[in-house]
């Protein structure tokens, strides 16, 4: 039996990113092209995925991919190319939108940040 002398650090801040895995295809690789254009948003191509992430928050806006696509692309479309997130993740009609941080989604997710009396 051999043993490791690799140790890890841990960090429990936040690192205020959120993101998905999209898979690459014809649809993930055109989701992926226009997300690429928003501010802060990094895009890494694998052969098998991409990578979207970014900053704080992240809004896949259906008509904005639509468009792009030149058909229709809605929330289902979305779960099928996608396969991982971190963050997060609330599915409108219209948009997913990915929190890095779940107090951000409060409005979204029936959330109360007011502490409770004990």
């Amino acid at each position: 039996m051999t043993s490791s002398s690799v140790n890890f650090d841990v960090n429990r801040t936040s690192s205020n990113m959120c993101g998905v895995t999209l898979m690459n295809n014809q649809n993930g690789y055109v989701v992926a092209e226009v997300m690429g254009r928003k501010p802060g948003i990094k895009i890494s191509e694998f052969p098998s995925m991409i990578r979207v992430d970014g900053p704080n928050k992240i809004i896949f806006d259906y008509a904005e991919i639509t468009e792009a696509l030149g058909t229709e692309f809605d929330g289902s479309d979305f779960e099928e190319i996608m396969s991982t997130h971190y963050g997060r993740m609330v599915h409108l009609d219209d948009m997913t939108i990915m929190f890095a941080n779940p107090e951000d989604a409060a409005e979204y997710i029936d959330f109360d940040l007011t502490p409770v009396e004990q």
